[in-house]
């Protein structure tokens, strides 16, 4: 018989209704939860049936069964902090704020008022309740819409969204998070407003409609990280990052828009490892096949992205660079996260266009090479660093973004070779790109073997 060995959680509630194609409502949440490392409970406010084109039907519970359900997980379980999703009715919500008095623990209030079509889906009485229930929260996550709906702000920019808040505050809640999902522009500006501080988070707006249960996700994942022990600011800005890569890299499920992917932060981190023993295994295989010809003057390098990374510091690469020797190639140090700049970036901002490509390296670029990049079968793009506009040239980032853009704009598949130019001064190189390893050592190795003819 083995010894048991039990792991202990935060745990988190959520009083909300349930979706049956799971993007949305207590399933969002649980899975939020879980991907938080927090064991989450839950008290369900009303049964949907729907998938990701929409809603078929919805039956609210009986208040006697959500009662009991709340009485149920707060008298057994020691929870760290609680949300609200769909609470559908007027008495529903009066229920959840007289339960939340007695609440020893933050509570974050989604005030699921206005559907995404811009439909109220709540009656004006419902609407008013929500006020007292607000003032028994922690925190209010309003989209603009049901911040307009509370306030009669029409919220269009950072300043309309700090006035809302402001307003919302009088209800007695601790703090209010003005959500910029439906205001339009390039970037989401999500608003947090409390007596004291007013501050922005924001991401580049992601071009895509699989958003259903994002507002459950954010809401959750904030619940989550308060019961873990984060600060409330803390806890909104590790929130609004976790929501912005699982709306980029969404569920491709059903026949609707695709879901939310609550687990991508949790695979990306689980990913890490195996990520750099791919580079590892990369560069083991060129230092073996000794590709002294594509290792240009500055050093090469091998980079791999985890599936769904979206910084440097989620890249592996070789610390200082592969150089030539006497003997052969020898990487200067091993391989670490963060180690690359260069390439990582590139790789980082052809992601942007190709979000499969996951290695990277840079090899010499010359004559012979053009000429055996023009022997091989491969889409190749170039871009000219010295025609980059001046204004732009003011960090590494911007110059690697440029460059991709020239390089992946307005083609129908993305290059497997691109040739950077360079500028004066500057070396010119070849970085090749590759979806797996195996690709990028295929790729590499075959460039080398026509090198060598």
């Amino acid at each position: 018989m083995r010894i048991p060995a039990p792991d202990s959680r935060p745990v988190a509630l959520t009083i909300a209704g349930s979706d049956s194609g799971g993007g949305a409502g207590i399933q969002a949440d649980l899975a939020t939860m879980a991907a938080h490392g927090v064991f989450g409970t839950s008290a369900v406010t009303a049964v949907t049936a729907q998938n990701t084109r929409g809603v078929e039907s919805s039956h609210v519970l009986p208040i006697e069964e959500i009662e009991a359900q709340l009485e149920a997980v707060t008298d057994d379980f020691a929870v760290g902090a609680a949300k609200t999703g769909m609470l559908a009715t007027t008495t529903v919500i009066e229920t959840v704020a007289d339960r939340a008095r007695a609440f020893d623990f933050p509570l974050v209030v989604d005030p699921v008022m206005v559907a995404t079509s811009g439909d109220r889906l709540l009656e004006a009485d419902a609407e008013r309740a929500y006020e007292d229930l607000l003032g028994e929260a922690t925190l209010a996550t309003p989209n603009a819409d049901e911040a307009a709906v509370l306030t009669d702000v029409a919220v269009t920019d950072g300043e309309s969204a700090r006035e809302a808040g402001e307003a919302i505050l009088e209800t007695g809640v601790d703090a209010v998070l003005v959500k910029g999902g439906h205001v339009p522009g390039e970037r989401v500006r999500d608003v947090l407003v409390t007596d004291d501080s007013v501050r922005a988070f924001e991401h580049p707006r992601v071009d895509t409609d699989a958003t259903h249960g994002s507002g459950c996700a954010l809401a959750a994942a904030i619940a989550a990280r308060l019961a873990s022990g984060d600060s409330l600011e803390s806890a909104v800005e590790g929130a609004t990052d976790f929501l912005a890569r699982a709306v980029r890299y969404s569920y491709d499920v059903g026949e609707g828009d695709g879901a939310v992917n609550h687990m991508a932060p949790l695979r990306n981190q689980a990913a890490r490892e195996p990520t750099a023993e791919d580079v590892h295994a990369l560069v083991d295989r060129f230092v073996d096949a000794d590709v002294s010809s594509l290792v240009p003057e500055v050093g090469m390098n091998v980079v791999g992205a985890t599936p769904y990374a979206e910084s440097v510091a989620e890249t592996a690469a070789v610390e200082g660079r592969i150089t030539r020797t006497l003997s052969g190639i020898k990487p200067n140090r091993g391989v670490r996260f963060g180690a690359s700049s260069h390439v990582a970036r590139f790789l980082l901002a052809a992601r942007e266009f190709a979000p499969d490509l996951r290695f990277a390296l840079n090899c010499r670029f010359d004559a012979d090479v053009e000429v055996a990049l023009e022997e091989r079968d491969w889409p190749v793009a170039e871009y000219d660093r010295g025609a980059q506009p001046s204004e732009i040239r003011d960090t590494e980032g911007s110059t690697m973004g440029w460059g991709a853009r020239q390089a992946f704009a307005d083609r129908e598949e993305p290059p497997v070779a691109v040739i950077d130019r360079g500028e004066v001064g500057k070396e010119a190189l070849v970085k090749l790109l590759a979806a797996d390893p195996d690709a990028l050592a295929d790729r590499a190795l075959t460039l080398e073997s026509t090198l060598g003819q």
